[in-house]
């Protein structure tokens, strides 16, 4: 899903906790927000590992060369590619921040943010590819050691 998208569904889903959970401070909305847009920071980790360079304008025109290439094909062409691993796209992280979450309200807050961007990275790749490659580190890297 493009970063405009992520940050309007995170904006929505900031200002609807502002509301319906007054108690959390702006500090904790905000890392919240952050967190729900940049954990896609893993996508140029992924696109360093393939191309060596670390220039997020270059990440970005490449993903959005890819992206256009994956607009043209079926549903049923886009389920058979493997678009990358992505090191924070997983449920195990959620765990992790959440467990940390227990005990400091910061990374309750990241496990927030995160669970939202990939809730919604869920419902566009279900909708868009009929798979859910996304939602397991573990199942994400075992694709990745067997598609490269």
């Amino acid at each position: 899903m493009l970063p405009k998208y992520h940050i309007s569904f995170g904006l929505i889903f900031v200002t609807i906790l502002y509301f319906f959970f007054p108690q959390i401070s702006i500090f904790g909305l905000i890392i919240i927000f952050l967190s729900s847009v940049f954990i896609d920071i893993d996508h140029v980790f992924y696109y360093f590992f393939k191309k060596g360079s670390m220039n997020p304008f270059k990440a970005r025109k490449w993903y959005m060369e890819k992206q256009k290439m994956l607009n043209k094909l079926p549903r049923a062409q886009k389920k058979k590619i493997y678009t990358g691993f992505y090191l924070f796209h997983g449920i195990e992280w959620n765990i992790l921040l959440f467990l940390l979450g227990n005990y400091f309200s910061f990374f309750f807050f990241l496990f927030l943010g995160f669970s939202f961007h990939l809730f919604i990275d869920l419902i566009y790749e279900m909708y868009d590819k009929g798979t859910a490659d996304k939602f397991s580190l573990i199942w994400n890297y075992c694709q990745f050691k067997t598609r490269k």
